[in-house]
């Protein structure tokens, strides 16, 4: 079956390695070169798409497969208008939400960026370069953010006035004792984060936060439906699909 998986993500490459080897054809859409990395020998297509030219793409596959992340709301969207246009049959790969007891929780990192000037000591932003512009208003010499090593992370940084000292360029995911070191080290109070599943280190940033004494503000998930990897496999393997 000829396939179009979005998403360079855990769950993406997994996919992408097991449907290869059920003999799949399978072309890979991810936005930037750092979601490429790990898919070495298959066909891969980065950039960023909308519209006309994610029709385009999607057209004359047998089944779209979206397994981007579970915050990328708007290309969730796009990917599922484009596929309406085309007809191509759309699973969704999603995965399941984390236990957040005793976690602040907010709808945006602009909501966190207004919660946090009310407090005090350093805080660590793991949500990601594109939303550091909303923390702009805070003292940049309490922020530290953690970001992957590209360019385009640490110019993120940059604009937001962020000292250099205080970039973490780190590829995750974390373990429990490297979140616990990093707290400690740098004296982080407050802890940003989004729930990106047991895939994007979240349990392990919960423990460590407890053993440090940390506090999480956590930015809710968009709404969002769909199914377990393994399901989705069953579904190809059993020709329920699409």
């Amino acid at each position: 079956m000829k396939i179009i998986l979005f998403g360079g993500t855990t769950e993406g490459r997994v996919l992408t390695q097991r449907l290869s080897g059920l003999g799949h054809d399978v072309t890979v859409s991810v936005a930037t070169p750092v979601g490429a990395e790990g898919l070495e020998g298959a066909s891969v297509r980065v950039g960023r798409l909308e519209g006309p030219a994610m029709a385009e793409l999607i057209r004359g596959h047998a089944l779209c497969i979206d397994a981007t992340h579970p915050y990328a709301q708007l290309v969730r969207e796009n990917i599922r208008a484009a596929c309406q246009k085309t007809g191509v049959p759309l699973r969704r790969v999603s995965r399941p939400k984390s236990e957040a007891a005793g976690c602040v929780e907010v709808e945006t990192s602009r909501e966190a960026a207004d919660y946090l000037a009310d407090t005090e000591g350093n805080i660590l932003l793991t949500t990601g370069a594109k939303e550091l512009s909303a923390f702009r208003a805070l003292d940049s010499a309490r922020l530290y953010a953690r970001v992957l090593p590209t360019h385009e992370s640490l110019a993120a940084c940059e604009a937001i006035g962020l000292p250099h000292r205080n970039i973490l360029a780190l590829w995750g995911p974390f373990s429990r004792e490297l979140n616990a070191a990093l707290l400690g080290q740098y004296a982080i109070r407050w802890l940003v984060t989004k729930d990106g599943g047991s895939a994007g280190g979240f349990p392990e940033k919960i423990q460590a936060a407890r053993q440090t004494g940390t506090k999480v503000l956590m930015i809710r998930r968009p709404a969002d439906f769909g199914m377990a990897v393994e399901a989705l496999l069953d579904e190809l393997r059993k020709g329920v699909t699409p």
